[in-house]
């Protein structure tokens, strides 16, 4: 009796020594996405709130203009290929030639010559195949990791210019992640350490979190001019739809 009485007296103290800080819902990862190339938008995959998987084609740009231009790229591949190939035929004949004296030196030296020439062409028409490749790729906008989407700012038929100002056509958030970030005074984080964990209470729902950051510098203060220092705390919502910008509170130790 007495055992239980004690544990519950030491419980009764921690939870007393627990202090609430207001927290402000944030994505864990937050990236807008924009293409490269320049285009007109031809489909649009996702709305608001959907969940998309690692690589999933999110947005497409028309890319005719750049499968005219791989598709071109790949036959002067091809052609500077067989350029090679006939240059290398050709210096094993003269060389042939040269070995029986049949031939001066300078023969062999051109031919030489054109083998390097062919070579060179080929190595520029591949890198230049492959920047091609590369454009026509670039017309499809993938999801980098899996995520919610949070932000849709393209339909079919806008005009993309990418030499500009690259404009964000989607956001997209981490999915299974969210962050809890508040701002706390240097004492309160004296007691913490990254990885630790901190209860995250969001309205009536609880969750388990762990301490990610703890600020270095200051970003703002209170009312009595103490310095207030940013807390990030991570946790899984699970299947529950969150909001960045929701109100949270964090229960510290």
């Amino acid at each position: 009796m007495k055992k239980w009485l004690l544990a519950a007296i030491c419980f009764a103290a921690g939870a007393a020594q627990a202090a609430e800080v207001t927290a402000v819902l944030q994505w864990s990862q937050r990236v807008e996405l924009s293409p490269p190339v320049s285009g007109v938008v031809q489909t649009v995959n996702v709305v608001v709130g959907e969940r998309v998987r690692q690589g999933q084609v999110l947005l497409r740009l028309d890319e005719r203009v750049y499968a005219g231009r791989a598709d071109e790229a790949a036959a002067m591949v091809a052609r500077n290929k067989e350029d090679a190939a006939e240059a290398q035929r050709e210096l094993k004949r003269v060389q042939e030639l040269y070995d029986r004296t049949v031939i001066s030196v300078s023969e062999l030296e051109q031919a030489r010559l054109r083998l390097a020439r062919a070579a060179a062409q080929l190595k520029e028409s591949q890198a230049r195949q492959r920047q091609e490749q590369k454009n026509r790729e670039d017309t499809q906008l993938r999801a980098p990791f899996d995520a919610v989407v949070v932000v849709r700012q393209a339909e079919p038929g806008q005009a993309v210019a990418a030499a500009l100002q690259p404009q964000s056509l989607l956001v997209v958030a981490r999915a299974g992640e969210m962050l809890a970030r508040a701002q706390v005074q240097e004492t309160q984080l004296a007691g913490l350490k990254a990885g630790q964990e901190v209860e995250v209470n969001v309205g009536k729902q609880r969750f388990r979190g762990k301490v990610r950051t703890m600020g270095l510098e200051p970003t703002t203060r209170d009312k009595s001019g103490l310095p207030l220092y940013p807390l990030d705390v991570m946790f899984v919502p699970g299947e529950t739809q969150l909001r960045a910008g929701a109100a949270a509170t964090l229960s510290l130790p």
